[in-house]
């Protein structure tokens, strides 16, 4: 086993990285918590493949857990269905001396996340990611929330898990469409902050992946730079949004079906390359190695010649990181390196999109 601290602000946990995990589960969260009651929220997909495992395990330790399965899918991310979670939480006789444990990917990681900042003005969440994209990405930094109809994550709360575990045996059930979302978000953390990663990537073998390696690399990215911008104010948080811009607005075009989070933020990185070539002085050759790296782990690189593209534009507008109207827009200037935007326009996000 792996394990890695992850330090942001006032707040610290492990991230334990390994195989099977889930049949020690109950061991690992009682050194940190206390038995009590618990819920633990999945979706329809993972609860029933991974969630008897998880219950024994927690029985046996002392726990007292409660299972609460939603429908699968970013549709199950609303307050309607929060509020419904937190009833059958207060009815199982849940409280404040409680915790949540979130399995699933991103979308069940948000939604517990969320639940757990809100039930009895917050109560401790334990995070079990089961896709590669959640366990680099999602389930690191605390960022919790729920969908409006005006966009993606516009309800929510930062609360940092208490912990997260992340079990690697979980990947070798997973297709090859869900693995290469993980590895959009990894390539966007070769980016924005690891070039020599991003370099290893170009020469890596994929029938041979040190997963465990691989995933505390990025954990690592992605807590150093959040580490002192905990609730996005300074600005390097928002670094961690490269190409999420135009995709949370390919996401929200297609009511966020038929393409995935991975595969939308693939999209909308090859549209921040374009913004970049004009406004950080980014090299056509690198803007190609970058196209290249996302098509060898078979993400897209271009979207379908009939995506209603304007309604892209008309999901903009609500974009959490748009302030006063203004657009802050993250680019770079060459792969291992990007900042935050002011000088971006509208104008320079229609042509880049106009180009997928």
């Amino acid at each position: 086993m792996v394990s890695t601290e992850v330090r942001i602000g006032q707040y610290s946990y492990s991230v334990l990285i390994g195989s099977r995990l889930l049949e020690t589960i109950g061991d690992a969260i009682k050194r940190k918590l206390p038995p009590s009651r618990c819920a633990i929220i999945s979706d329809t997909n993972v609860a029933p493949r991974f969630a008897n495992r998880i219950q024994k395990s927690l029985t046996s330790t002392g726990f007292e857990p409660t299972l609460i399965t939603v429908p699968a899918g970013e549709k199950s991310k609303t307050l309607e269905q929060a509020g419904a979670i937190c009833q059958q939480m207060l009815e199982a006789g849940l409280d404040r001396q409680s915790l949540v444990i979130g399995l699933g990917g991103g979308v069940i990681g948000d939604l517990s996340g969320f639940v757990a900042a809100i039930f009895q003005r917050g109560i401790p969440h334990v995070q079990v990611p089961t896709t590669l994209l959640a366990m680099v990405d999602s389930s690191i930094g605390g960022k919790t929330g729920v969908n409006a109809r005006a966009g993606k994550n516009l309800i929510g709360a930062i609360h940092q898990p208490a912990l997260v575990i992340d079990d690697i045996e979980i990947l070798k059930t997973l297709p090859s469409r869900e693995l290469s979302q993980g590895f959009a978000e990894i390539i966007k953390h070769g980016i924005i902050a690891g070039a020599e990663m991003f370099r290893q990537l170009e020469d890596l073998d994929l029938n041979n992946v040190d997963f465990a390696q691989l995933i505390r690399r990025n954990v690592e990215i992605k807590a150093r730079i959040i580490a002192n911008d905990e609730r996005d104010r300074g600005g390097e948080r928002a670094l961690l949004n490269f190409g999420h811009t135009v995709g949370h607005g390919i996401e929200r075009a297609t009511d966020y079906e038929g393409i995935s989070h991975g595969e939308a933020v693939s999209l909308g990185m090859i549209a921040a390359c374009d913004v970049s070539i004009n406004k950080a002085g980014l090299s056509q050759k690198e803007r190609d190695t970058i196209i290249d790296l996302l098509r060898k782990f078979g993400l897209p690189t271009k979207l379908p010649t009939d995506f209603p593209r304007q309604k892209i534009f008309d999901a903009l507008k609500f974009d959490k990181k748009f302030e006063g109207g203004q657009i802050r827009f993250v680019v770079t200037p060459k792969i291992g390196s990007v900042r935050l935007s002011r000088d971006v326009t509208m104008e320079d996000i229609r042509k880049a999109v106009d180009e997928l």
